[in-house]
């Protein structure tokens, strides 16, 4: 996956260098060393290593080769010290990551945010974003500041997209909202005060369908991501980190958590039900209203709640006939 530049999405605040975390997380602290004290520019994530960064890390041990030039990494884990020189040691990583992120960025779901735009044929187009002229936009549309929009792409009525590239020749259906803010916060302390910054955004590749009424979020950091010649449904909701393969046919009202990671050539069924953080194998078909709750390997066909082989579903089924249960 591609790089793409944050800051045409969330405008940052002010740039300051790594020192100055101290000052905004006081307390947090627990240990740190600053090998290189340079000027913080972006966030990392593993999957995609920014230079001049911030990478935040939870419990996990991680000790991945970071060849990036000037990154810091952010973690509760004590022992990752063992692998980082340039570190800082927190007792609450949510609460550090609200305050560094709200502190660096302008994003929606915070005061301040700006952003600038024409009034074209209905719609409300930023002065910011980047619409190829051979793609067609609707009536009473919100394309929002950084957005990218491919050719030969048409985008229906009453369609909201922010924080998004979308590729050539895709089709997006009537009253749908892309890039939206994921749900993504502190289980243990709530409200809309304590959401996690969500300053990624979503990728639409080319020749993708997508239905009415369907919402997409945006990657917390990099990217949610929809494959080639996907044809998503009405009324499809797809959670913040979740990629989706090429050729994916996903029905109505099917519900995918974040970070759930779906092969190629995927089929699934309406009224489906994803649980976050689960990887779902190529050549995969899920039946209508089955409850997937851990990955399923490729070339599987599955049903039920939860999801099993779909022989063994209907195995339990006659039993349950048989027996009266």
């Amino acid at each position: 996956m591609k790089l793409f530049k944050r800051s045409n999405f969330f405008p940052i605040k002010k740039k300051y260098k790594i020192s100055y975390i101290n000052s905004l997380l006081k307390d947090r602290i627990i240990y740190q060393n600053i090998e290189n004290n340079f000027d913080l520019t972006d966030i990392s994530s593993l999957k995609l290593l920014r230079d001049n960064s911030i990478l935040f890390l939870g419990d996990e041990l991680n000790d991945k080769n970071i060849k990036k030039n000037n990154i810091h990494v952010v973690t509760t884990n004590t022992n990752n010290k063992k692998y980082y020189k340039s570190i800082t040691i927190v007792d609450n990583l949510s609460d550090t990551y609200n305050k560094i992120l709200n502190e660096m960025y302008f994003h929606d779901d915070q005061l301040g945010f700006k952003d600038e735009f024409n009034l074209i044929n209905g719609s409300y187009v930023s002065i910011y974003s980047k619409i190829s002229g051979s793609s067609e936009i609707g009536k009473n549309c919100f394309i929002a500041r950084g957005v990218e929009i491919g050719n030969n792409s048409i985008i229906k009525n009453n369609v909201v997209i922010k924080n998004s590239i979308i590729g050539d020749n895709v089709v997006v259906s009537d009253n749908s909202s892309i890039g939206t803010t994921g749900f993504g916060f502190d289980f243990k302390i709530r409200g809309s005060q304590y959401i996690n910054p969500q300053i990624g955004i979503v990728f639409i590749d080319d020749n993708v369908h997508l239905g009415a009424c369907c919402t997409i979020d945006r990657g917390k950091i990099d990217y949610t991501y929809i494959g080639k010649n996907s044809m998503i449904d009405n009324m499809v909701h797809i959670g913040h980190n979740t990629t989706i393969g090429n050729n994916a046919c996903i029905a109505a009202q099917t519900g995918i958590s974040g970070s759930v990671t779906i092969g190629n050539n995927v089929t699934i069924g309406g009224k489906v039900g994803f649980a976050g953080h689960i990887k779902i194998g190529d050549n995969v078909v899920i039946a209508a209203r089955s409850g997937v709750t851990k990955d399923i390997k490729e070339n599987s066909t599955v049903a039920g709640f939860p999801a099993i082989d779909i022989k063994e579903w209907k195995k339990n089924l006659i039993r349950q006939k048989r027996y009266g249960y």
